[in-house]
């Protein structure tokens, strides 16, 4: 029974630094092999598994026992290529000594990730795991680290938010905003967690598609949708400035949150308008549809700018002097009754209009459906 000393080097030390192509079969070789790397890297562990095997095919042929001994080498990508090409070498060293078992050498923990194949191979009739004593359970400890790091679940829920607070810090750094990246990192922090809770996770990646693919295929509303969000972002900015320069003759908390909510709804406004003009063009041009059940979108749009304008711009003016004393008057003022009517009256438009619009476009269907059943018949 012809039994193979097998040594098995899944990150191809052998190759990168002796530049020695393996399979590498017969003693010989394996000493010139096991030289070359203690002449190139002394302290590397593969060192010690090749001795090993050596010394176990030694204690063999000393025995009046067939053996041969060989090593094996993967690819310093170590996964799915490597194992593939681990796999070629061990049917070649099989048939080339006609092995009918194997004892197994392995330098630690990662190596006996490839067992499955050698079992299903070949018979294995013993496994030698060789490492400098001391390090025996760190290396096993760090292969099993990296083994759950490259778990694509852990990578999501621990990795991803690490490094989005590395990013957010950085970026604020580098504007000299260090005591605001705190502030960044929280907010970040409570987005994602926001996310995760709400599983919003496959909306967001629907979201990041249409985007991708809106950019290949040169759809408008991708870049009304860029445009629509640069327009809040700076709107944000300046309703924070406009608020932090600001000085309030009155005490109360809620006045800061109102100026900023003021400042906030025609850019909110603008930006809904603008997503809307690029989605109803894509709808015309690209789909070739009539973009019906969009009509009434920008009529609410308009609506909610003038009517919470109204509101919050009253409701501000009434709490200027509080808690000296709550002015009703702004709410009877001609720009309150103004906004609020034209936004009431454009509300009014859009929904009549909207409902005539539905029942030509369900007529014009019918009609379409008459026509089909006709050409059926």
């Amino acid at each position: 029974m012809n039994t193979l000393v097998l040594n098995v080097d899944r990150d191809d030390d052998f190759g990168r630094k002796t530049k020695i192509k393996s399979p590498i079969i017969g003693l010989n070789n394996n000493l010139e092999a096991a030289n070359r790397l203690g002449e190139a890297d002394p302290e590397d562990s593969d060192l010690n598994a090749i001795f090993y095997a050596i010394s176990t095919y030694k204690s063999l042929i000393d025995q009046n026992k067939n053996a041969k001994i060989a090593t094996i080498c993967g690819h310093m990508n170590v996964g799915l290529k490597s194992d593939q090409i681990l796999s070629e070498q061990l049917e070649y060293v099989i048939k080339e000594t006609n092995a009918e078992n194997v004892i197994l050498v392995t330098d630690g923990a990662e190596d006996e990730y490839i067992l499955p194949i050698i079992q299903s191979r070949i018979k294995i009739t013993s496994i030698q795991r060789v490492s400098v004593k001391q390090s025996r359970e760190l290396e096993d400890t760090y292969y099993r680290i990296i083994k759950i790091l490259d778990d694509e679940k852990v990578q999501k829920q621990f990795l991803l938010p690490i490094a989005l607070v590395l990013i957010v810090w950085a970026f604020f750094v580098l504007l000299n905003m260090a005591a605001s990246g705190f502030g960044a990192i929280l907010f970040t922090l409570g987005a994602y967690l926001l996310i995760r809770v709400f599983r919003w996770e496959r909306n967001l990646a629907i979201i990041w598609n249409e985007i991708k693919s809106g950019l290949l295929t040169g759809r408008l509303s991708i870049y009304t949708f860029i445009l629509a969000a640069v327009i809040l972002v700076a709107n944000v900015i300046l309703a924070f400035y406009t608020v932090t320069n600001t000085t309030f003759s009155s005490d109360v908390e809620l006045l800061p949150l109102l100026l900023f909510i003021i400042n906030m709804i025609w850019g909110i406004v603008i930006a809904g308008l603008i997503v809307i003009f690029g989605r109803v063009i894509d709808i015309y041009v690209k789909d070739k549809r009539k973009p019906w059940g969009y009509w009434l979108a920008p009529f609410s749009i308009l609506a909610f700018g003038f009517i919470s304008y109204a509101i919050f711009r009253s409701l501000y003016d009434a709490l200027i002097n509080w808690p000296v004393k709550f002015d009703i008057t702004p709410f009877y003022t001609l720009g309150f009754t103004g906004y609020t009517f034209t936004g009431i009256m454009i509300a009014l438009i859009g929904a009549v209009s909207n409902h005539y619009l539905k029942e030509i476009h369900s007529l014009e269907e019918k009609k379409q459906e008459i026509k089909k059943n006709k050409k059926l018949v």
